[in-house]
This record gives structure tokens, C-alpha cells and sequence, in this order.
């Protein structure tokens, strides 16, 4: 019987794009997996920094640092309009309450709950945009606030009692501030350049921090080995490489995946507190834990539904 010579296999162009397609996908997913580390681990700086009872000045080296970082990446033409300078400062001072909220928060919770009530505002963003631009919330959002709450009471209490302890609610609060963060780039900032954008009012930032640090704090504590060495961890590879990676990452692979990759920030959090701080938890609040994250990860099932419809 003659043999049907094969015929050499031809890539059409779209097969190539396709290809590249997905490996830049998977350099983007592996470059948030490593976001989510950075990020995972700078709370063992802020730990180290509350150790030291700082928050405000700590915060404002960090970000202004941070900030300066991304100036050299800016383009020159990048102008920044009335209109950028107006969301750049609401962003700034609406950041400033964020992480002031989460870092004196530190003061009085484990960085693993923390971590895992920062996280929150992965399911609040959406009833925020519901007060704000009247985008009604998925049935799913509503589990999983749901399943946030119950989390967070069994991660804050460990059963006992119904009293969410102080630096829990400066934590749940804090998330709020984080949504509202989320929200306004999400509505706002996309409309100028992305770099401009962060540097500023990362900048902002940290310069209300400083502000009130000076006031409230001993700027001297910076100059203390730990917490300079803590410092730089965290401006320069949190807030500076960190968000690089993110803005860059998240223009080639989708929401969903971003989103439940940098879920895993909080994971990473409580491993490596429980690592270098020896930070443990009582059952019902790893119990707790897991129903937050199982929250977070319903909370893009929907998105996840109209990606695969497209």
C-alpha cells in the first residue's frame, strides 16, 4: 500500500499570534505570581514598622520613595492636565486613609489578619460601585460579601464573642478606603498615562503621611536599621517594582486571572508571618481565612462566565 506523504504543517498567521498570545499570558500570570509574593511579604515589613509603634512616617518614606521610583519611566511628553492633578490628589488622600487605616491597624491585629481583611475589597468594590455609578452588583457578590462577613467575624473573634477586636475593625475599614482606591483608577485614572498617574499620587501619598507623621511620630525611628532596611523593601520593590510588574502584567492576560493571582497576596502574607514572625492562628480563624479567600475566588466566578462567553 503507498504511504501518503505528510504534508508539512503550516502555521497560519493567526495560529502564531495565538501562540504568542499565550506565552505572553503565561509571563504575565508567572510575573503576578511574584507580584503577589512582593506584596505577600512587605507585610512583614509593616510588621517590623508597627514593632516600632510607626505608621504615618513609615507609609510616607515608602510611597514617596516608591513614587520617585517610577518618575524615570515616565515620558516626557506625559503632561499632566487640571483634570489629572484633580483624580491624582482624590486618589492620593483617598490612598493615605487606606494604608493608614491598615497600618496602624497592624498595631493591634497578626499581620495574617491583616492580610486577609485587606483582601476584602476585592468583594466590597462592587457595592461601591453600586452607590457610586449605580452598577447594580451580580447575585454572586452578595454571597460573597456574605461569606466575607462571616469570614472576617471568625478571623477577628475566633468564636468567641461578638466583638471585632480594634485593629480588625481599623483593617475592615481600611478596606473600604481600598475599594474606593480600586474605583476611582478604575473609573478615572485609565484616562491618563498609567505611570504618571501612579507616581503621583503615590507621591501624594506620601507626602499626607509625612505630614502627619511629623506631627504624631519620631521621624528619627526611620534612621533605626530595621525599619530603614524595612523601608526600602517596601518602596522599592513593593510600591515601586511591584505595581510596575502589575501595570505591565495586567495589559497582557485578563481580569480574572489577575484578580486570583493577586488573591494569593494574602496566603503569602500569613506563610510568612508564620515563618520569620512565628504568627500563628487559633483554628476558627484559619477557618475564618479560608472562608475569605473561598469569598474572593467566587467573587470572579462572574467575570469568569463573561470572559468565556466573549
Amino acid at each position: 500500500t503507498p504511504t501518503i506523504p505528510h504534508k508539512p504543517i503550516k502555521y497560519t498567521d493567526l495560529s502564531i499570534f495565538l501562540c504568542k498570545r499565550y506565552i505572553m499570558r503565561l509571563k504575565a500570570n508567572t510575573a503576578l505570581f511574584f507580584v503577589a509574593l512582593i506584596w505577600g511579604s512587605s507585610f512583614i515589613t509593616q510588621g517590623i514598622a508597627a514593632q516600632y509603634h510607626i505608621a504615618y512616617i513609615f507609609n510616607g518614606a515608602s510611597f514617596l520613595l516608591g513614587g520617585l521610583i517610577l518618575r524615570p519611566f515616565i515620558s516626557h511628553k506625559s503632561k499632566i492636565s487640571r483634570g489629572q492633578w484633580k483624580w491624582m490628589l482624590i486618589a492620593g488622600l483617598i490612598l493615605f486613609l487606606a494604608t493608614a487605616f491598615q497600618q496602624v491597624g497592624i498595631f493591634y491585629t497578626k499581620i495574617a489578619n491583616a492580610s486577609f481583611l485587606t483582601s476584602l475589597f476585592i468583594v466590597i468594590t462592587p457595592f461601591l460601585l453600586w452607590i457610586g455609578f449605580r452598577e447594580r452588583p451580580h447575585w454572586v457578590d452578595v454571597l460573597s460579601i456574605t461569606m466575607a462577613i462571616i469570614g472576617a467575624y471568625f478571623l477577628s473573634t475566633a468564636g468567641i464573642g461578638i466583638k471585632i477586636q480594634l485593629g480588625d475593625g481599623l483593617e475592615i475599614l481600611g478596606a473600604i478606603f481600598w475599594g474606593m482606591h480600586i474605583v476611582i483608577l478604575g473609573k478615572f485614572a485609565s484616562k491618563y498615562d498609567t505611570l504618571s498617574f501612579a507616581s503621583g499620587h503615590f507621591i501624594i501619598t506620601g507626602i499626607l503621611n509625612l505630614l502627619v507623621g511629623f506631627f504624631l511620630e519620631d521621624a528619627k525611628l526611620l534612621l533605626v536599621l530595621p525599619v530603614a532596611l524595612a523601608t526600602l523593601y517596601r518602596g522599592l520593590l513593593s510600591v515601586g517594582v511591584g505595581y510596575t510588574l502589575q501595570v505591565w502584567s495586567q495589559n497582557h492576560t485578563s481580569p480574572t486571572d489577575a484578580a486570583l493571582i493577586l488573591g494569593l497576596e494574602s496566603v503569602f502574607a500569613a506563610t510568612f508571618a508564620w515563618l520569620i514572625l512565628e504568627q500563628t492562628l487559633l483554628p476558627l480563624q484559619i477557618l475564618g481565612s479560608v472562608i475569605i479567600f473561598i469569598a474572593i475566588l467566587l467573587s470572579q466566578f462572574k467575570t469568569l462566565r463573561t470572559e468565556k462567553n466573549v
